[in-house]
C-alpha cells in the first residue's frame, strides 16, 4: 500500500524500490497487479457522466535524445510528432474530473480514439462544449463522432438529388485555442470557433464566468508531470515502455479523482468544526473530483480504493 502511495505522489519505481529496500522489478509488479484493479475502478464509476464542458489537450513524455543544444527546434517538433508517447487527456473543468487519459502518436487516428472513449463515458445525447488546442485532427474526429446525416434541399427542378452529407448536431459547440510561439516564447493566442457560434460558446462560459481557454486542462499536465515520475521534466525517469507508462497513468487519475482533494473544490461548513488538541476549528469540508461531479460523497483513501471489489456491471463494447 505504501509502495503504491509513494507511486501516487510521483516517486520513481527505482527510488522507491531504494527506499522500501526491495527490487524494482517487485515495485513494477505491484504497480501492474494495482493498475489492473483500477482500470476496473475507474470504468464501474467513470459512466453516464452528465457533463457541460470539456477540455482536451496533449502533453509528450521525455525522450532521450531531446536534450537542451543536441538537436535544432524544427527537428525537435518532428521528433515528437513521431513520437508513440504522448499523453492524451480529457478532463471536466468544473469539477476538475480527469475523464480519460491515454497515451498515442499525435495523428488522426489517436484523436479519433481518444474521442471515442470520451463518448463511452458520457450520458446518451449528452453534447459537452469542446475547448482544445489548435490541433486540426480534434475537428475531424469531434464531426466523426458528433454528427448526423443531413439531405441537402434541391435548388433546380431537373437533375439529380443531391446526396446527403454529413454535419455535425445542432447543439454541437466546438472552439480552439491557437497558440503563436517564437523561439520557444508564446507571441500570440487566437480564438478560432470550429463549431456553433461565438454567442452561444460565450453564454455557456459565462455561467462559470470563463472564456474560451484550455487553462484547466494545461494545469492538470502540471500535476501529471509532478505526480508521474516517466513523464516529468529533466528527470532521469524516462518513459522505457508504453505498458508502463499506461499504469502510472491509471493511478494517477484514480488518484488524482478520488483520493486527492482539490483546493478550489472545497466547500465551506455551515458550523466550524473543532479538531482534537489545540489545533484551530475546521471551516472547510475537502472535496476530490468525484465528489464534485456527483460520482462518490467523500474523500477514498488509497487503501480502501485498492481493496474495493469492483462488482459485476454491463460493460459497452469497444468498437
Amino acid at each position: 500500500m505504501r509502495v503504491v502511495a509513494c507511486l501516487a505522489e510521483g516517486l520513481g519505481i527505482r527510488a522507491t524500490a531504494r527506499v522500501f529496500e526491495v527490487a524494482p522489478n517487485t515495485v513494477l509488479q505491484w504497480l501492474t497487479e494495482a493498475a489492473e484493479h483500477l482500470r476496473a475502478f475507474s470504468a464501474y464509476f467513470l459512466c453516464d457522466l452528465h457533463l457541460e464542458q470539456l477540455q482536451l489537450d496533449e502533453l509528450y513524455a521525455v525522450l532521450r535524445a531531446l536534450k537542451a543544444g543536441e538537436i535544432s527546434d524544427e527537428a525537435a517538433i518532428m521528433r515528437l510528432e513521431r513520437s508513440p508517447s504522448w499523453v492524451w487527456t480529457a478532463m471536466d473543468p468544473r469539477s476538475k474530473l480527469l475523464v480519460m487519459v491515454d497515451i498515442g502518436s499525435r495523428t488522426l487516428a489517436m484523436a479519433q480514439r481518444v474521442v471515442h472513449q470520451v463518448t463511452q463515458v458520457l450520458a446518451p445525447h449528452c453534447v459537452p462544449l469542446f475547448l482544445t488546442d489548435g490541433l486540426k485532427n480534434y475537428a475531424t474526429a469531434i464531426l466523426t463522432h458528433f454528427g448526423h446525416w443531413m439531405q441537402p434541399e434541391r435548388r433546380q427542378d431537373k437533375g439529380p438529388m443531391p446526396k446527403p452529407r454529413w454535419m455535425p448536431l445542432p447543439e454541437l459547440l466546438y472552439a480552439q485555442v491557437v497558440k503563436s510561439y517564437r523561439r520557444r516564447r508564446l507571441v500570440g493566442v487566437k480564438h478560432r470557433v470550429v463549431f456553433g457560434t461565438q454567442l452561444a460558446i460565450e453564454q455557456v462560459l459565462a455561467r462559470c464566468g470563463w472564456t474560451i481557454n484550455t487553462a484547466f486542462v494545461e494545469r492538470l499536465h502540471l500535476d501529471i508531470r509532478q505526480r508521474v515520475a516517466a513523464i516529468g521534466r529533466r528527470v532521469n525517469t524516462l518513459c522505457q515502455g508504453e505498458a508502463g507508462l499506461r499504469d502510472q497513468l491509471m493511478l494517477f487519475q484514480v488518484y488524482h479523482n478520488f483520493v486527492l482533494p482539490h483546493a478550489s473544490l472545497r466547500q465551506a461548513l455551515a458550523e466550524p468544526i473543532s479538531t482534537n488538541g489545540n489545533g484551530s476549528v475546521r471551516l472547510w469540508r475537502p472535496c476530490t473530483p468525484a465528489m464534485a461531479a456527483g460520482l462518490t460523497d467523500h474523500v477514498w483513501s488509497l487503501k480502501e480504493v485498492l481493496c474495493y471489489r469492483v462488482p459485476p456491471w454491463p460493460q459497452a463494447q469497444m468498437a
